[in-house]
């Protein structure tokens, strides 16, 4: 190497460190420029997440933990509105967590328990747990509990009843945090309203046993039981039973359109007075609800040794018969409106009048749809054979029963 290249290099290097390190300055200038603008974007996702609102740090925290379905939309309802009921002495956020774990305990004691795990878990102040199980206690309706050492409480959907879920879900939050809190909480929040006390009423009760919740919120035997009926079937969802039962209705179609192109079902429709017509009608219904139950095992019976009592088997079978009787109405009624908008825009009121023999007006296309329907219901229960066990019960059952029912299957 030349003399020239040996004092070159030395400078060479030292003007190459100094090029390092200003572009080692200017990154760490650049990530100090970004850092804080990356933390205030990472604190307002996680002020969204959790429902706050931002630059305000709420000094109380309520988890609300749900099973899916049902439990989970009126969770997500009551996180939107509870923020602003609850504020008066304190900012609060509402977080909701849907943990079919904890909900789905076979009784309250292990769903409280539970509910302190994930309350734990999360850093809450106090943990509600919404759950469309059914429970009971000394031959009545358990409507809400509450653990004042844990600072945890449930709440059974089904005890609500199955009209204004969300509105009864509400009053009876707000009565559990006042609980919680050590409030005064003397049936407010509209639970003591003349209505309530009348339709509903609901009873408080305070336990000193360690075996059981230290506030109990029950309904009476009778009113409550009809109560608890109507919120299981509630949570069953019937409505949807029709999507998911394919086979029965693809069947209940393609007979429907059988019956358009036959002139027999069109006269035979005619013949029939309205009564026998109504009478069919509920037949077919009827006939359609007792072949699911059969022929997919729906009927729940009481095993020996089981923890369920009689009342508890009679609650279970009566709220799977109202759904599936609700569910097929709904399809029944479905398949009679498109039946008579098809039979309008298909059959002429000339072909109609002249295959029955005598002018036809808008009642004989009613009794036309009527006939189609009711012979396409009955063959859906044929279609319905074809449906598996799982994908009934999922069709006719929320979550809940429909994960337990699974569980006694298997």
């Amino acid at each position: 190497m030349s003399e020239q290249d040996r004092n070159d290099t030395p400078e060479h290097t030292d003007s190459a460190v100094e090029d390092t390190a200003v572009e080692d300055t200017a990154a760490e200038d650049t990530d100090d420029q970004h850092a804080p603008g990356d933390e205030d974007r990472r604190r307002t996702e996680d002020l969204d997440e959790r429902g706050e609102p931002e630059g305000e740090v709420p000094d109380r925290r309520l988890g609300l933990i749900a099973d899916p379905d049902l439990p989970d939309q009126v969770a997500r309802y009551l996180a939107d509105e509870l923020p602003d009921l609850l504020g008066e002495e304190h900012s609060w956020a509402v977080e909701v967590d849907v943990d079919p774990v904890t909900a789905g305990r076979h009784n309250t004691r292990d769903i409280l328990a539970s509910a302190k795990q994930r309350m734990q878990q999360h850093h809450w102040d106090h943990a509600i747990c919404l759950t469309d199980l059914p429970v009971r206690a000394a031959g009545k309706p358990v409507v809400a509990e509450v653990d004042l050492d844990r600072s945890v409480g449930m709440i059974s959907l089904p005890a609500l009843g199955g009209t204004q879920p969300y509105r009864r879900a509400r009053q009876l939050v707000l009565q559990l945090v006042d609980e919680l809190t050590r409030r005064q909480a003397e049936n407010r929040h509209g639970l003591d309203s003349r209505l309530t006390a009348l339709l509903a009423p609901l009873h408080r009760e305070e336990h000193a046993s360690e075996h059981e919740a230290d506030v109990r919120y029950t309904a009476t035997r009778r009113r409550g039981r009809l109560r608890l009926i109507s919120g299981m079937v509630r949570s069953n969802q019937p409505a949807q039973l029709i999507f998911g039962l394919r086979s029965a209705l693809a069947a209940a179609l393609a007979t429907s359109a059988f019956g358009l192109s036959s002139s027999t079902i069109w006269q035979i429709g005619d013949q029939l007075g309205a009564l026998r017509q109504v009478i069919a009608g509920f037949v077919a219904v009827a006939l359609l609800v007792f072949w699911l139950i059969a022929a997919h095992g729906l009927w729940e019976k009481r095993r020996s040794g089981g923890e369920q009592d009689r009342e508890q088997v009679m609650l279970y079978n009566t709220s799977t018969a109202v759904t599936l009787t609700i569910g097929i109405g709904v399809m029944y009624v479905g398949l009679f409106v498109v039946n008579l908008l098809v039979a309008l825009f298909i059959v002429t009121p000339g072909l109609l009048s002249s295959t029955l023999g005598h002018p036809a007006g808008f009642t004989h296309y009613l009794t036309l749809a009527w006939g189609f329907t009711t012979m396409g219901v009955i063959a859906g229960a044929l279609g319905s054979s074809l449906e598996s066990d799982q994908a009934v019960r999922q069709a006719a059952y929320g979550y809940r029963e429909e994960q337990r029912r699974g569980e006694q299957a298997n």
